[in-house]
């Protein structure tokens, strides 16, 4: 039986939900990601999460599936106040990379469980060093094609992860999807692992 829908393509999220015993359907649909002017790293991947689960719920009701509750997430970096989302191409990729050289940055993400007109919400923030990267280090990950699709240009899980000195937070929630935190969420809706 499916426990959800999840509004996401990313491989690493259905990873991770699997990983937790969570059965689930992907049912997505498309939303503007551009962020408003003066908008917070918190707000933004809130609004993105929630907008994100309520156009899937949307998608499955306009597809005649049964109602479930669904879930969306959304992950942005923030280097002080500047969003460093997913690259556009190989030279914005290397110029993200150069400037988490040597810097600590946050990593947030916003997860979202829609059910109907019930929202449920929640921010996970980590804190991420990173080495100090040679131009060699930064072309030859940007080569991989590893970080054309994440935000911040770079996967904790990855080849991206050898340039991490330490991490303060959720490992898992750098990765795309908190656990601990999905967790307790599906939990207050009488979902997963920890509703048992």
């Amino acid at each position: 039986m499916t426990d959800l829908y999840l509004a996401s393509a990313s491989p690493r999220r259905r990873e991770l939900l699997v990983q937790i015993d969570v059965t689930f359907e992907i049912v997505s649909a498309p939303i503007d990601e551009t962020p408003f002017a003066g908008e917070t790293p918190t707000d933004y991947v809130l609004r993105l999460a929630v907008a994100k689960a309520k156009a899937g719920w949307q998608a499955a009701v306009d597809q005649g599936k049964p109602a479930l509750p669904t879930l969306g997430s959304d992950t942005t970096v923030a280097l002080g106040t500047q969003l460093l989302g997913k690259p556009t191409d190989a030279a914005d990729a290397t110029e993200m990379l150069r400037q988490l050289s040597g810097t600590t940055h946050e990593v947030l993400t916003g997860v979202a469980l829609v059910d109907g007109e019930q929202v449920d919400s929640v921010v996970s923030l980590s804190h991420v060093t990173f080495a100090t990267l040679t131009e060699a280090q930064i072309a030859a990950y940007v080569a991989t094609g590893e970080p054309m699709d994440k935000a911040g240009s770079y996967g904790i899980q990855g080849h991206g992860g050898l340039f991490v000195q330490h991490l303060s937070g959720s490992f898992t929630g750098v990765v795309g999807l908190p656990l601990h935190e999905t967790a307790l969420l599906l939990a207050r809706a009488g979902l997963g692992f920890l509703a048992r």
